[in-house]
């Protein structure tokens, strides 16, 4: 049997974590894995996570499954941290699950189970695991221009043209704040005239929101989602708590459905329930036992609340301290774009050879389409890094 099965191209994230482990050079920066680290170069528990497992540990008396959704508590607090009072709680369906990919891949699970016909519409470019599902899963799908790569921002025009070919049911997958790869935004007015078109097409909205406060602040971040759910009948959100909790290895996630009322919500809850039984039973509890307790906790939320605001104001004086000295370097504004990004991701906008002579001569590790982690820099590699983009002609 195992003799028939097929090689798998190699994960380019994961290729470039072990190109650059392998690197003998002490000068060496990885920008690639995208992961939050601090000055120091670690990647650090939160005091409010310290907290809420001390208090688990010294509490919890069971270690018996949750549910097939995950502890209720968990999807309240989410939808309260996401969506706030933009929809009524009673048109909410959330279920628990492996992260936040474990949630796109269970949107798109029921995506094909409720409109098997549906294309889902990609941002060129996005996070290459969501082509590689959808791809996996035998659906269709089709990219709309996002990023230019002459200004490294949005190509607001582009976008409208391709979305002006969707169906009626198609699905797009838009990204609540923090745009990975490219970490340039729509703005809310632009936002606006997408949901007009959607609106007339009759398309779904799938929210991938994987960073909320890692950009603008934490409601700030949610707006646009918030701003796209008011606008439709039904809407998927798949959110993420591995970067905002720095719970990465605990794969805490949910999914959201939004219905169209209190009838279709039960129905799209149990249909939830029932893809979760299928692809892994219970979900993990740990990492979402850890953020309902902050997230209930006035002071312990208060806390959290702090330092991810330490997190992202950290980020943003990188990107400014970045952009600043590539423009003392070119004595141009060329790169300014880096500091109006937000999230973890800039993406530079150059070809894949000035990222492998960037490796080559600089160890500088980045994903060849350009995207860089502004959170691997600290204030004393940001000028080694403008120097080298300078070196190499980019």
């Amino acid at each position: 049997m195992l003799e028939h099965l097929k090689s798998q191209p190699a994960d380019k994230i994961l290729a470039l974590m072990a190109a650059y482990k392998a690197d003998p050079r002490t000068d060496k920066i990885d920008l690639g894995v995208g992961v939050y680290k601090d000055a120091s170069g670690n990647t650090p528990v939160m005091r409010a996570v310290k907290e809420a497992e001390r208090r688990m540990v010294a509490e919890q008396s069971t270690k018996a499954y949750t549910g097939l959704a995950g502890d209720p508590a968990f999807g309240a607090a989410m939808r309260d941290l996401v969506l706030a009072d933009s929809v009524a709680a009673d048109r909410v369906a959330a279920v628990a699950t492996p992260g936040g990919t474990g949630a796109i891949r269970q949107a798109l699970e029921l995506i094909r189970m409720a409109a098997p016909d549906a294309t889902v519409w990609l941002s060129n470019p996005t996070w290459p695991n969501h082509p590689s599902i959808i791809k996996y899963l035998g659906m269709k799908m089709a990219e709309y221009t996002y990023f230019d790569n002459a200004t490294r921002g949005v190509d607001f025009a582009g976008m409208m043209a391709d979305l002006d070919g969707l169906a009626p049911g198609d699905v797009v997958l838009l990204h609540g704040c923090c745009h990975n790869p490219t970490g340039a935004n729509l703005t809310s007015d632009q936002m606006a005239e997408v949901i007009a078109l959607m609106q007339k097409k009759g398309a779904v909205p799938l929210i991938d929101i994987a960073y909320q406060g890692f950009g603008d602040g934490l409601d700030a971040d949610a707006q646009i989602t918030r701003q796209i759910v008011r606008g439709f009948d039904n809407s998927l959100i798949a959110a993420s708590c591995s970067k905002n909790f720095g719970i990465y290895r605990e794969r805490t996630g949910i999914l959201m459905a939004v219905a169209r009322d209190a009838d279709e919500q039960a129905l799209a809850q149990q249909n939830l329930a029932f893809l979760n039984r299928q692809n892994y039973s219970f979900p993990p509890d740990h990492g979402a036992r850890v953020v309902t307790t902050i997230l209930t906790d006035p002071a312990l939320r208060a806390d959290w609340e702090a330092e991810l605001e330490d997190t992202r104001n950290g980020m943003l004086a990188l990107r400014q301290q970045l952009a600043d000295e590539l423009r003392r370097l070119t004595n141009s504004d060329r790169f300014d774009f880096i500091a109006a990004h937000r999230g973890m991701f800039s993406r530079l906008g150059t070809t894949p050879e000035m990222v492998e002579k960037l490796r080559a001569d600089h160890g500088i590790y980045m994903v060849s389409d350009s995207r860089l982690n502004i959170a691997g820099l600290n204030a004393q590699t940001v000028p080694i890094l403008a120097r080298a983009i300078v070196q190499a002609g980019i």
